[in-house]
Formats: structure tokens, sequence, C-alpha cells
């Protein structure tokens, strides 16, 4: 896939240019500044866009503001932050628009190389990769959508899973269960959520998007 990377620290710029590009994806421009983002996007049309939240010049959230009015501009933008910090009401804005496409990694997750290429495989795809300190953090503010209050705690635990990115086979491994009890917890969770049979792919992220907004 063609992807922008934005991120301000040469030699995590350069490392991920070298994963990225090793592992059969085009890095078509890497940047360190948030207008230098904007202008990569629209020059290129990227398939996904890696953006630290933090940029040059103010270095509080030029990057994370850049990745919104892309998103904004473009209902295909697929974006990957990657943050040193969980920045909750960033996450949350992030995913206000109940789209998926997106992602939030903290940066040690960088560094576990299968996890990051999993996330940018994902997010590319339209789905989400959300960190699981991030997951943790959201789902501790509690919880404001009656559907969410009336999961059982093993579905929180599945569908906190399935924010991070999980498939339903990792979810098993995870958890110790059967696919069939996975399978009947999935199902309760769209339901519960008022999720109407559709897409599966689709209803997933819409229940995933569901859990972030409104944990």
């Amino acid at each position: 896939m063609r992807i922008v990377i934005a991120e301000d620290l040469l030699l995590l710029r350069e490392g991920m240019v070298r994963l990225l590009t090793d592992t059969g994806h085009t890095v078509v421009a890497a940047v360190d500044t948030a207008p230098a983002l904007l202008d990569a996007a629209a020059e290129h049309r990227p398939d996904l866009c890696v953006v630290d939240v933090r940029l040059p010049p103010g270095f509080r959230d030029e990057g994370l503001r850049a990745a919104l009015r892309l998103r904004a501009g473009d209902p295909a933008a697929k974006v990957l932050i990657v943050s040193q910090y969980v920045e909750r009401a960033y996450a949350a804005e992030l995913l206000a628009d109940g789209r998926g496409g997106v992602g939030y990694l903290l940066k040690d997750r960088v560094t576990a190389l299968d996890d990051f290429l999993d996330a940018v495989e994902r997010v590319a795809a339209g789905g989400t990769a959300m960190d699981p300190e991030v997951v943790r953090q959201l789902f501790a503010r509690g919880s404001r959508n009656h559907g969410i209050d009336g999961l059982t705690p093993r579905e929180r635990e599945v569908l906190g899973l399935m924010a991070q990115g999980l498939s339903n086979s990792a979810i098993c491994a995870t958890l110790v269960l059967a696919p069939v009890s996975v399978e009947k917890h999935i199902t309760s969770i769209f339901g519960k959520l008022d999720l109407p049979p559709a897409d599966d792919a689709n209803r997933r992220v819409r229940a995933v998007l569901t859990y972030l907004n409104e944990s």
C-alpha cells in the first residue's frame, strides 16, 4: 500500500520507512510537520497516514488536528495515530465520526514490529487498531450508552479485544474459549448494541466504535 508518515523524530521516522518498505509497502512521503502532512496527503492520496500526535512547531496536538482535517475532508482517509502517551480526549475526538479506518498506538507498540504491521494492515482495510492501554483508559471513563451498560463482563472482555483489533481466533486464544462461545458472545453484543444484520466486518467496526465512543 502507499503510505505517508508524519513523525518529527528522525530515527523513528526512518525506522518506520525502512520497516514498511522492507515489508512490501511504498512510503510516498515521510515528513516532520503537520502542514507537510496535509500537503503530502493532498498530493499522493495515500492508502494510510501514520501520524504522531505532537508535531512542530508547537509540539502539542498539531498532528492530531491535521489527521482530523484529513478525515473531515476525505471520508476515505485512513489514519493510524502514534503517541508517547494515552491522550483520551484526542482518541475520543478521532473516533467521534463513527467511521472505521482509524487506529491509536503508543510508540512502544511501534517497536513491537508484528503488532505495528498488523495495525497498519487493519486500519488501511477500514478496521480499527487500538492500543490495549488506550482501550483500558477509555473504558475506565464509565459508560453513557445503555447498550454498553447491558453487556455482561465476558461480553465487555470480548468487545475490548475486538477494539484492539483481535480476530475471533485470537480472542479464543486470549480468553481460552471455544470458537462457538466467542461467536455467541459477539452475536449477543451486536444485539445489545442494536446493530442489525449486515456485513459482519462493518458491524464489527461499528460495535468497536460504539464501545470506544461511549465507554
